[in-house]
């Protein structure tokens, strides 16, 4: 698929701290930065809320007993107690999260395009942020992969605010170009996560679909798939004659017409579709993030309706 390159500016003279990267341009900086404060606000506004209820821990451990008030379940009393004391009494319990959220993000040359207002790689970023900030406000932990036609990057899972700044610099900054192996990244990334997940998986996963890769995660983590849709990547305009050059590869080309717009148009068509048949084979979550719409409504929806899933 032909895309575009995105460019960065010249690197920020000002030394950074050490969890920062020194040498990240200031727009990327003011990027990462603009990245933080919307989505915290997201996360502040209740998305922590919904993210909470949508992903369970564990299990639930005992707190406490305490005496029994009306319309508290009845299977909750404590009838050892409630003997002992004369009146009822209930068990109180909490739930036991301890869980890693890890994010696998497709940073290959094809999430350097975006023919809306954001490149497939911000958008990319922000979903990184917006789940991670969620992930460690509830007190979870939060890895990330950073994946190509290889695994770039594999960050451990952390609760603190700065692991989170991390991964979304890294995101960014990954220097543009290289093809998509999501099959082979994705498989190595699996080897590296020893720890039960519930594993995002963020890519536009054009010419890429890593079937036996999400087969196994699939079998082992709570798998959602975020796919990054941009319209012009599944149905290009008949017009010509532009020059385009591929992100992934650098080669450049003259296209014109009616018949390669047709063609690319049934080539995603039916690489989309086998997309969405291994997705339900699998029976994991899927979710289409496009970069023409605001993404916070599919978000919301599927935390609630998955929350609504999970406690039936």
């Amino acid at each position: 698929m032909l895309k575009h390159l995105l460019r960065f500016t010249k690197p920020a003279p000002k030394p950074t701290p050490k969890t920062d990267r020194p040498d990240l341009p200031a727009d990327l900086m003011r990027k990462v930065r603009r990245i933080e404060i919307s989505t915290k606000r997201l996360v502040d506004q209740g998305v922590a809320g919904d993210y909470h209820s949508a992903f369970k821990g564990r299990g639930v451990e005992f707190s406490e007993v305490r005496p029994y008030e009306p319309g508290d379940e009845i299977r909750t009393i404590d009838w050892n107690v409630t003997a002992r004391m004369g009146h009822p009494y209930i068990k109180r319990y909490v739930e036991e999260r301890d869980l890693t959220v890890f994010i696998a993000v497709d940073v290959s040359g094809s999430l350097a395009y975006g023919s809306r207002a954001i490149l497939k790689r911000e958008l990319a970023a922000e979903l990184t942020a917006l789940l991670a900030f969620a992930a460690v406000g509830n007190q979870d932990r939060v890895g990330a992969a950073l994946i190509s036609d290889r695994l770039e990057l594999f960050l451990r899972p952390d609760r603190r605010r700065t692991h989170v700044l991390r991964l979304v610099r890294e995101v960014l900054a990954r220097r543009s170009g290289g093809r998509t192996d999501l099959d082979t990244s994705l498989w190595a990334t699996l080897k590296t996560l020893k720890q039960r997940s519930v594993l995002f998986v963020i890519s536009d996963f054009l010419d890429s679909i890593p079937e036996s890769a999400l087969k196994a995660a699939a079998a082992r983590h709570d798998v959602i798939v975020l796919e990054i849709y941009d319209p012009l990547d599944h149905r290009p305009p008949a017009a010509g004659p532009v020059v385009l050059r591929d992100a992934e590869t650098g080669k450049t080309a003259v296209l014109t017409g009616r018949k390669w717009s047709r063609h690319q148009t049934d080539l995603r068509h039916r690489q989309r579709s086998e997309l969405l048949r291994l997705i339900r084979s699998l029976g994991v979550d899927h979710l289409e993030i496009r970069t023409d719409r605001p993404y916070l409504g599919t978000l919301v929806d599927f935390f609630q309706r998955r929350r609504r899933r999970i406690s039936r």
